[in-house]
């Protein structure tokens, strides 16, 4: 799923300020340091979730027969290979 930088900036500062108003979380660098991090963290998360899509949809395609996106075929195997690309990745 494509999110706009924006959004993953959004999100980033909402969960380093979430995290700042927990009495159990302390941080030993700024808080800008740690959105940083947060939003490096989120888009990488993201760009892996890319490749498994991508990967799942590669191997939908590459069945001897079409099968068509929207399906109760499609959508089982997709599942399937989404999750194998997800074991691969060690998750």
């Amino acid at each position: 799923m494509r999110v706009s930088r924006d959004k993953v900036n959004k999100v980033a500062h909402v969960l380093t300020d979430a995290l700042a108003d927990m009495n159990e979380v302390e941080f030993i660098e700024d808080r800008n340091t740690i959105r940083l991090e947060v939003r490096r963290i989120l888009e990488e998360l993201l760009n892996q979730e890319e490749k498994i899509d991508q990967a799942s949809r590669h191997k939908i395609d590459n069945q001897k027969h079409t099968i068509l996106e929207g399906t109760q075929e499609w959508n089982i195997l997709y599942r399937k290979y989404y999750n194998e690309e997800v074991k691969k990745l060690g998750f």
